[in-house]
């Protein structure tokens, strides 16, 4: 009688938070296919089910407790890790069936909750045969692959909790993030986005040790890691686009902006600013040097005319008077930012602002966030207006079907868009074999508030 080898266990993935969550996702599900294991799309196929959980705010943590209710109700058998594994007991209380609970970004105790729940073995033949290298598991699309360099934050910022839940700043070795780059690009990746929880403080805390990299020196620094990535090339030649998020702007952010200027690095910074007011950024415990940041602003722009800028800012917190928020309205309207995301404040169990006099009431946190994004619409709109009638370059994220008359649509973003969070450039009548991920020449013909509009040169 045959031998019938049986089929491997499937794992599904629910992976909530911010982008730095998803590499954690991405890096479970590459050792577990490592493993044996395989992925199951739906709850209804998987062996167990993993949620990532995010645990930055009270409202993040509703996300989170409603996907791990939905995946014990769709599956029964559910390991919850990431930031919200720092509440176990909550979570236990709440959900009493679930597997097991982790924090974030401890793969190893993830991993073995997996062989516990659903062991991998396939038996003493299969288990002799060597495995092929599955190369890693991506959540993204090919096209673009998010690098992360550095785990946890030293900052002391009175709304978060990241340094409770991620802990100090741990930086990972410039030679290892580098052959990450090299990897990814050499699979295919066309856009590298480098995220951390504070992507200019990389390398602190190793105190900027120097790696070899390619038979020479490399410090553990953003300004060499930024040199670096920039002169990688694709299989065709080319450079992929190098995107900077979570940048704080110490001084040496100056440095990077040479590398823009000469097309080494994507013109694109996502700076946290918070606020503008000198009296809250205190309060937040946030450098209050707004003066200062908006003449570099200008300074940056002089030597790299095309550089994006996008920020988040908080509303609302602790104190904040009208004259405060007019502070920042006014700030905005002087610093001119690409993109602009805002926040209502919402306390977060365990952070230092909870406990701040002059809470604001809900309803003018309302109609300050109204305001807001009211103003930095009207400067998005005129900033994208201003880009009508030029070529730029754009990443194409998705190809459309043709309509009735045969002609076909695509959707990209140009270098001033981060996927997911920016906005798009939407183009017509585009050749039948582009792909995804193929870097196109522009026309510009018109724009909102948010997205550009145009045709294939």
């Amino acid at each position: 009688m045959a031998l019938e080898i049986p089929s491997p266990r499937r794992v599904g993935m629910v992976s909530l938070g911010c982008p730095k969550a998803l590499v954690d996702s991405e890096r479970i599900l590459t050792r577990l296919r490592a493993d044996g294991y395989a992925m199951s799309a739906d709850y209804a196929g998987a062996d167990v089910v993993l949620v990532n959980t995010c645990g930055f705010l009270d409202s993040a943590k509703e996300e989170s407790l409603a996907a791990i209710g939905e995946a014990i109700a769709e599956n029964g058998r559910v390991i919850v890790t990431g930031c919200m594994g720092s509440e176990a007991e909550l979570i236990r209380a709440k959900f009493p069936d679930v597997l097991a609970v982790t924090g974030a970004h401890q793969y190893e105790a993830v991993v073995e909750a997996v062989h516990e729940a659903a062991p991998a073995s396939l038996g003493p033949y299969v288990d002799l045969i060597p495995q092929a290298d599955p190369g890693d598991v991506k959540l993204t699309p090919r096209h673009y692959s998010y690098l992360k360099i550095s785990e946890g934050c030293n900052h002391a910022c009175a709304f978060c909790i990241i340094p409770q839940l991620r802990g100090k700043l741990a930086s990972r070795r410039i030679d290892a993030v580098l052959r990450e780059a090299e990897k990814l690009v050499a699979a295919g990746t066309r856009e590298l986005l480098v995220i951390s929880q504070d992507t200019s403080a990389y390398g602190v805390d190793v105190r900027h040790e120097e790696r070899m990299w390619k038979g020479r020196e490399v410090r553990t620094h953003m300004t060499d890691l930024a040199r670096e990535l920039g002169a990688l090339r694709t299989p065709e030649g080319t450079p992929p686009w190098v995107r900077l998020h979570y940048v704080y702007p110490y001084p040496h952010v100056d440095a990077v902006i040479p590398l823009m200027a000469q097309g080494l690095i994507t013109p694109y910074l996502d700076i946290p600013f918070q606020h503008a007011s000198p009296k809250v950024l205190k309060a937040m415990k946030r450098p209050a040097n707004e003066a200062k940041v908006l003449e570099r602003i200008k300074s940056w722009r002089e030597i790299c005319p095309d550089l994006a800028i996008r920020s988040s800012f908080v509303v609302g917190f602790p104190g904040e008077t009208e004259e405060d928020f007019q502070y920042l309205l006014d700030w905005l309207e002087e610093a001119q930012l690409d993109r602009v995301g805002a926040f209502r404040f919402e306390p977060v169990a365990g952070a230092a602002a909870n406990d701040l006099p002059g809470a604001v009431p809900e309803a003018v946190k309302e109609e300050r966030y109204a305001r807001i994004m009211e103003k930095t619409e009207k400067i998005s709109a005129a900033r994208l207006a201003a880009k009508v009638g030029r070529v730029l370059p754009v990443i194409i994220d998705e190809v459309g079907e043709p309509d009735e008359d045969g002609d076909i649509g695509a959707t990209g973003r140009s270098q001033a868009d981060a996927p997911e969070i920016d906005g798009a450039v939407y183009l017509r009548n585009v050749p039948a074999d582009l792909a995804p991920g193929a870097i196109v020449q522009v026309h510009i013909e018109e724009a909102d508030a948010h997205d550009l509009y145009g045709a294939i040169t």
